[in-house]
């Protein structure tokens, strides 16, 4: 998979249709924080699906629709605690609304956080720090990594990354992402499975490094 600085049209459409999973939904909303052009573009889209479907006949609905849809609200408005939820006032807007884990260690000058934002089987939300000058060991994926720097930069050997930028990898892409910041590099990542190091090195480490 390409390395890009923002998501794939096929990912922006699925976010605006309301189709793409929730945990890749909260970093690419991150994403569009960051990037206004590019969120108006998405509010486009929205806009577009809007119209298409008052054009849509009606269709026959079940007598207790609405009863079950507006439970359905009620129950998701629970699970979303008041903004701000987490001490991190740095944190763009869409993840201001969820709580946070504690940092833990992966590394050196290396943490990752979890964020308590809704789950997709193994997929989940993650923030990571990587100090300045670091590099990461060379891994590839279980599944599909997406990646939106809030802070800082880095760098792989496709394309240097910055705030508001945007990656795309999966288990074809082999990286080694390092910090080129002078400040540590922020990323909030919607991470599917585990990493999986590279090279008899990174086969001894596995077992230690768990995001």
């Amino acid at each position: 998979m390409t390395a890009r600085l923002q998501p794939s049209e096929e990912r922006l459409l699925a976010y605006a249709a309301g189709t793409l999973s929730p945990p890749e939904s909260v970093v690419v909303a991150t994403h569009l924080a960051l990037r206004p052009a590019t969120a108006r573009w998405v509010e486009n889209l929205q806009a577009v699906g809007g119209e298409v479907l008052e054009t849509i006949e009606p269709a026959a609905v079940a007598d207790d629709l609405l009863a079950r849809t507006l439970a359905s609200l009620t129950a998701a408005d629970d699970t979303l605690p008041p903004e701000p939820a987490n001490d991190m006032t740095e944190l763009p807007a869409p993840l201001r609304r969820y709580a946070l884990g504690p940092w833990r260690w992966i590394g050196p000058d290396m943490h990752v956080r979890e964020v308590h934002a809704p789950r997709d089987g193994e997929c989940r939300v993650i923030l990571l720090r990587i100090g300045s000058g670091r590099t990461t060991p060379v891994h590839t994926h279980a599944g599909v990594e997406l990646t939106c720097v809030i802070s800082g930069a880095y760098e792989t050997d496709e394309a240097r990354f910055g705030p508001g930028d945007f990656e795309e990898a999966d288990g074809e892409v082999h990286h080694r992402p390092r910090t080129v910041s002078a400040e540590p590099c922020l990323c909030v990542v919607a991470l599917d499975g585990q990493i999986r190091l590279d090279g008899w090195i990174g086969r001894l480490l596995q077992p230690f490094v768990r995001l």
